[in-house]
This record gives structure tokens, sequence and C-alpha cells, in this order.
């Protein structure tokens, strides 16, 4: 390989070596923090923001749901007052009003009546579908509990009631009651975490069963069933917060857990670690990309000057700083292998030796500038009236050499004619000495047994036979 692509090649790779380490560098460093600040403070604040918003939406319902069932008006109405249902449908309408409330229901364990806001809604039968809830709930050793259920008497929509049983003094069970709100409120909240902040909430209770989660979202309903560890599980089922980081379907997580005291539910935020240090990777894949492509620039412009420099190099090693002609070295290198060549194909190829007749008269009489014109414009001349596959170079002083490739004798007359004719009659030339110049040419073909020295002695000696013949002519040997 050319040493100068070597030099390309090795600046290239070295700095490809350099983006890569430091892009690495940078994505490990970025990685490192982006996780600690999910583990100590995103995740750690989202889950408190989370809980004041549970707070807000289901905390507060369950209070009232509390404080209904240990009302002592309600406790009295159902032992004493039953018959008079006007004042337990007001109390109702009292509490959905001042809490904001979809509605407040109570059912009398003794007549099995169910009354909301509005009114006597049914009387509950074991056997109605829609009455179940009431007689798993009396089943429930828990004295409360959130179920999420359809009542047509309430909206056409999916409701959470917040069910709290009613006990008389002596710790008798005598009714249910509590306040139910919209289940698209919760799933909103939900919806909103997953959105905004990219974390999973969910709501277990002591038995890992998954009571609250975004609609849509979770295929499971109990915790055993997704593909956590036990070893985990008992972790995140603690009334301890507490933060979780395991391996799920071979992603990494981290999961932070609090227990809320008011719902006795467990309160899980979970986030995959993937997603939110993607924009970490994105980064990473953008600093390569910027990396390669101020590579490639940097590898270019470096190629450009080392091409400029090269050629200019070359151009001093190989070519005539006056004439822009090939010298004797790069010509005589050039012309071996040419031999080599015509010995192998058998192509015709002839030499032709020039030299600038009276060119020493014209340096005396003019000065050294002209007869550096004189030879720049003869070099043009044979320049443009030649073919690039054509090797022309300045012997020495004066002298001048044209090796004709692909060319017999013949054809290389006619041509070193027309040179003859052109110098001649060049008006620059002309315009540079008063009688103009000309030159003295001699031809020979390129034998099968020749080097370099006979074929060029044998040029040199047509050509001084043209300057005894009275110069300006074409002699061929």
């Amino acid at each position: 390989m050319n040493s100068k692509y070597r030099v390309i090649l090795l600046i290239t790779i070295l700095l490809i070596i350099l983006s890569f380490s430091i892009s690495t560098v940078n994505y490990f460093v970025s990685l490192d923090s982006a996780q600690k600040q999910l583990k100590n403070q995103s995740l750690p604040l989202s889950l408190d923001n989370i809980y004041t918003e549970i707070q807000k939406h289901i905390i507060e319902p369950y209070l009232v749901s509390s404080m209904m069932a240990n009302d002592t008006f309600v406790h009295d109405w159902l032992l004493k007052d039953e018959n008079n249902q006007e004042r337990i449908i007001k109390y109702l309408e009292s509490i959905k009003n001042k809490y904001g409330m979809l509605s407040a229901f109570l059912v009398s364990e003794k007549t099995k009546n169910y009354y909301t806001q509005d009114g006597f809604i049914e009387a509950i039968n074991p056997n109605n579908n829609t009455n179940k809830w009431y007689f798993n709930f009396l089943q429930n050793q828990e004295n409360h509990e959130i179920n999420i259920d359809f009542n047509k008497h309430i909206s056409n929509s999916l409701i959470m009631f917040i069910n709290y049983k009613i006990f008389d003094n002596s710790y008798k069970y005598i009714g249910a009651t509590g306040v139910a709100l919209k289940i698209s409120y919760i799933d909103d909240m939900l919806k909103l975490f997953r959105q905004k902040y990219g974390f999973k909430v969910q709501f277990f209770d002591e038995n890992g069963n998954i009571v609250l989660s975004e609609k849509g979202e979770n295929l499971h309903t109990n915790i055993d069933k997704t593909n956590i560890s036990k070893e985990i599980i008992d972790k995140i089922i603690s009334k301890s917060t507490t933060m979780i980081e395991f391996k799920k379907d071979n992603d990494d997580y981290l999961i932070n857990t609090k227990y809320i005291t008011e719902l006795n539910l467990y309160l899980s935020v979970e986030a995959k670690i993937d997603n939110y240090t993607k924009d970490v990777k994105k980064i990473l894949y953008f600093n390569i990309l910027l990396s390669l492509s101020i590579t490639i620039i940097i590898s270019f412009v470096v190629f450009r000057i080392i091409r400029t420099y090269n050629n200019k190099l070359e151009s001093m090693a190989f070519r005539d700083p006056l004439t822009d002609l090939y010298n004797r070295r790069y010509f005589e290198d050039e012309f071996l292998k040419i031999i080599k060549m015509h010995n192998r194909t058998r192509q015709e190829c002839c030499i032709a030796f020039i030299d600038i007749d009276n060119f020493k008269d014209v340096n005396d009489t003019y000065g050294h500038d002209i007869g550096d014109l004189v030879l720049k414009q003869i070099s043009n001349i044979l320049k443009n009236n030649n073919r690039e596959v054509d090797l022309i170079s300045r012997w020495g002083g004066e002298e001048i050499v044209i090796l004709f490739l692909n060319t017999d004798i013949t054809a290389a007359m006619i041509i070193t004619e027309k040179l003859r004719e052109l110098i001649e009659n060049d008006a620059v030339l002309r315009h540079l000495t008063s009688s103009g110049i000309t030159a003295s040419f001699g031809i020979t073909a390129v034998m099968s047994d020749d080097n370099i020295d006979s074929v060029l002695n044998r040029a040199d000696k047509a050509m001084y036979t043209s300057k005894s013949n009275g110069k300006n002519i074409v002699t061929v040997i």
C-alpha cells in the first residue's frame, strides 16, 4: 500500500478508536448518572407524588366510607328507624354532595334493602349476579374493600366502590355502606403516570392480588402470575418502603413500594430501566454518528493535504521545475519499464531527440530570463500537440526527449515534422526574439535488443546529423 494511504488509514483508525473510546466512556458515565437519578430521585419522588394523588382521589373516599360506617346516626337508623327511609336518603345525598362522590349507598343486613341518595333501589338477593358483591363482602374477613364493578342503577360505566361493614356496639354486623366513584378518574390518573413518567403503578393486597391497575395495561390478576421471583414478591409485599432492582423477561427493572395504611394496600411504582435510559443510548448513537462524520471529514481533509503535498513532492522529484516536463531521472525509470513491455508485446515505439538551435546565442543576446521563457514556450508547444500517453522529458539544458508509444517510424516523422513547423512559426517565440526560434530533431525506432543507452545514442546521432545539415530539420536513423 502506498505510504500516504497507510498514513491516512492509521489516522482514521486512531480517530475512530478515540471517538469510540470517548463516546463509550461518556455513555457509561451518563448511564450510571441516569440510573442513580432514577433510584435516588425520580422513582422515590414519583412514589410520593403518586401517594399524594392517591390520597386526593382514593383515600378521601375511603375515609368517608369509614366515617359513614362508624356514624351513630347510621347505627341508630339501621337498628331503630329503618322504616323512615327519607332520613337515610337525605343523609346519603348530603354525603354525595359534600364530598363530590358519584354515589353514596347503604345496605341493611336485616331487610337486605339497598339505598342510595336516589332512594330505595332494590332488595339484595344472593341469586342476583349483580348483588353477589354484597354476599362476597360478607364472607370477607376484612372490614373494608375496594370493589370495581358495574351497577346499572348508578352509571353505565365501570365504578369503584369503597365498601365498609357496619357493626353495632356489640360488634354485631348490621349492614354495609360506602361511596362510589367513576373508575375513569383512577384509570386516567394511572395512565397519566405511565405516559408522563414512564412508570407502571399498581395496588396489591396482602395476598398479592392486583386490586387496581391501569385498564388494558395489566394482563394478570395476581403478582404470582408475573415473571417475578418469589423472593422479590416477598420484598414487594412488605409494609416497609423499599426499592428493589430485579430482572423480568431478561430486562432490568426497578420497583419502589409503599404500604398505604388507610387502604391496607401496597402501592408499587415500577420502571423499566432501559426505557428510562433510552435517551442516553440515543445520545451514544448520535455521538458515534457525529464522531464518524467528523472522522470522515478529517480523514478527507488529511487525504487532500497529503495528496497535495505528495503531488508537490512528486513534481519536485520527477519534473523539471522550469518547464514542468518530466526530468531525466523519471524518463529513464519509465523507459526501462517500456523497454520490458516492448520486448513482451512487440508494440512499436520511437524516440525523438530535440535540441533548440542557437540557444546559447539567445541567452547571450536576450538574457537568461528570455531563454527560460523560450524553453517554457517550446515545452508548452510539445505538451499541447502530443498525446497524453507520450512521454516528454527535459534531458538537460536545451535538449528535450519524446517517447512515442505504439507509434511506428513513419508516424513519428509526421508528428515531429509538425512539431518542428509549430516551433518555427510560433508567434510567442517570434515576439521573444526578433528572428524566431527553430529546433533540430533526431528520430529512431526502439529495437528488440535495445537498451536505454543504445536507443538514445542513435537518436542523439540523428539529432546531430540535423545540426550538421543546416539545423531546423528532422533526421531519421
